[in-house]
């Protein structure tokens, strides 16, 4: 019997070379967007990045981009509220979305924010995949199923990916990952596949990339 929601393997050599070839382009922020009338034309393929504050996010678009600093973690967990677009060459876009928790965030900031993400994850339809990052140390948490429910009701497929990796032993990674295994299960717009990471020492930054070139050529 197969499992659900198993981890992601190695790419083979040639998908793996063509993530690098695209990730190897040059990477550029382009705006921060507070409304749905600053967001850029929707005129090429988009990948999102969502998690809770400290999940590891920034460094996560780092890595893949080999880019230090393009993204910046807010040193104040929860206040940094826009969404963060980056090119990826000519035909890709790379989404920051705001840090979730909102440990530091008045109410109506949130509220803003919750209205904005939901116009934007309904109305976007170039966006192809939404990764939600996931702290192995911590496994799935409400707020991050609060954000799979809005993605599963704006029939947003959404990939899981686990950071931090580095930080925990094997069999306590295990637990995490059959956890989070529980809780995607409840939810019908996960990919049913796991992505473990490392942004520090690179683990699965190699099949994270060849993930997005796969989608980039459906």
């Amino acid at each position: 019997m197969q499992m659900r929601f198993p981890l992601a393997e190695e790419p083979d050599p040639q998908a793996a070379e063509a993530g690098r070839l695209l990730f190897a382009r040059e990477s550029l922020f382009v705006k921060g967007v507070v409304a749905m009338s600053g967001l850029p034309p929707a005129d090429r393929i988009e990948i999102c990045f969502s998690g809770r504050s400290n999940v590891g996010k920034s460094s996560l678009i780092n890595a893949l981009t080999g880019t230090k600093g393009l993204a910046r973690a807010s040193n104040t967990p929860g206040r940094t509220q826009e969404i963060n677009f980056f090119t990826q060459g000519p035909d890709l876009y790379l989404v920051d979305l705001p840090g979730y928790g909102y440990a530091n965030a008045p109410l109506p900031v949130v509220e803003k924010w919750q209205r904005l993400l939901k116009q934007y994850l309904s109305g976007r339809q170039t966006l192809r995949r939404a990764f939600v990052l996931i702290d192995a140390r911590h496994g799935a948490k409400p707020v991050d199923e609060e954000i799979m429910t809005r993605l599963d009701s704006s029939a947003v497929t959404f990939q899981c990916v686990l950071t931090k990796t580095d930080k925990i032993k094997a069999a306590d990674l295990d637990k995490v990952v059959e956890q989070v295994r529980g809780v995607l299960t409840k939810h019908p717009a996960a990919y049913p596949e796991i992505v473990v990471t490392s942004s520090e020492k690179g683990d699965g930054i190699a099949t994270l990339r060849a993930i997005i070139y796969g989608l980039m050529q459906e």
